[in-house]
């Protein structure tokens, strides 16, 4: 599953967003005899972005959506993404 990043041209944010969404899923809910519920398997079978905020700065306006970005090996942070001084 594609993980959909954002970035907040006011303040450079990278990492810290509140999103708004909808969503419309599939589950197994597996109740106990006491009633304790497990959910199972939920599938998200539909989700509408309502909004993206930028938890830094408060702007909405500034925030985009990021491309997709490349496969990398678990662990290791893209290099555009890796912290200053740090090597891939």
């Amino acid at each position: 599953m594609a993980t959909t990043r954002y970035r907040c041209n006011a303040c450079g944010n990278l990492t810290r967003f509140t999103v708004t969404s909808m969503r419309r899923t599939t589950a197994f809910h597996h109740f106990t005899v006491a009633g304790d519920l497990t959910v199972e398997d939920e599938d998200v079978v539909d989700e509408q972005v309502e909004e993206v905020t930028c938890r830094w700065c408060g702007n909405g306006s500034a925030v985009v959506r990021l491309p997709p970005a490349p496969d990398h090996p678990p662990g290791q942070l893209p290099v555009a993404d890796a912290a200053p001084g740090s090597r891939p």
